[in-house]
């Protein structure tokens, strides 16, 4: 087994990457607009992705940070990784990504990315990495149908004429009579959204940007005030993460 210094990151297609998410991360699903694909590798094999593109709500995040242009910044859209690549390999990969955008992309200020806490993890591996925390809310896109497959709002919604095999066969406007209704789509197939929080982490590319954020930065501290430290799907506050007393 290697270390994580180890790993080795390189640009990939999305022919290579979307095949890796799909078998790896939690909903099962692609972004459609994600641009930019890091294969993180170890040995030569391929056992980590992160796929960065524009935020599918662009219009809403750019005014997070005043004065950004619109090619400004990216959102971190997917991360999916095995079990094979040696501890602390997911937050030396995503340090070792910023930095390469950092050096080839030098117009981008700053990356945003969300942490579904209810299907992963709060956002451990984004705080390694220097993130400022800046939004919490409960949980409203991921639920779980009767059968116990899970499935999330924005898969749905951005493929919402693909027939999905969790449907029976229909897709999300069959059942929700051709409208964007996620509401509706929760009533009529029973489903029931997991008991969870999404967190929003922004990272500064450059450090000039985080004086223009125009919302409050959020003390780590408060997630576990408001109970929203969990860890792969189960609720445990940082401290008992941390092995502290």
């Amino acid at each position: 087994m290697g270390k994580a210094k180890d790993i080795v990151l390189k640009v990939i297609p999305g022919n290579v990457a979307n095949p890796f998410i799909r078998a790896h991360h939690y909903s099962g699903g692609v972004v459609a607009n994600s641009c930019l694909h890091f294969g993180v590798f170890l040995d030569g094999q391929l056992h980590g992705v992160m796929s960065y593109g524009p935020s599918m709500n662009k219009q809403q995040i750019i005014g997070l940070v005043e004065g950004t242009g619109w090619n400004e910044f990216l959102e971190l859209n997917r991360m999916a990784f095995d079990s094979v690549l040696p501890r602390n390999s997911e937050s030396r990969a995503l340090s070792v990504s910023l930095r390469l955008i950092r050096k080839y992309a030098p117009q981008i200020k700053w990356v945003i990315s969300f942490a579904d806490a209810c299907s992963c993890g709060d956002g451990t591996i984004y705080r390694a990495a220097n993130f400022v925390l800046t939004g919490m809310k409960p949980n409203e896109a991921l639920c779980m149908l009767p059968d116990g497959t899970r499935l999330h709002k924005m898969v749905l919604s951005g493929n919402p004429t693909t027939r999905r095999p969790e449907l029976g066969g229909r897709c999300y406007f069959d059942i929700t009579g051709g409208r964007f209704a996620w509401k509706k789509f929760l009533q009529k197939t029973g489903a029931k959204l997991l008991d969870g929080w999404q967190l929003r982490y922004i990272y500064f590319i450059d450090p000039g940007c985080r004086k223009k954020l125009t919302v409050s930065e959020i003390p780590f501290s408060q997630i576990d005030k408001l109970g929203a430290g969990m860890y792969k799907g189960r609720k445990i506050p940082l401290a008992e993460r941390h092995g502290e007393k």
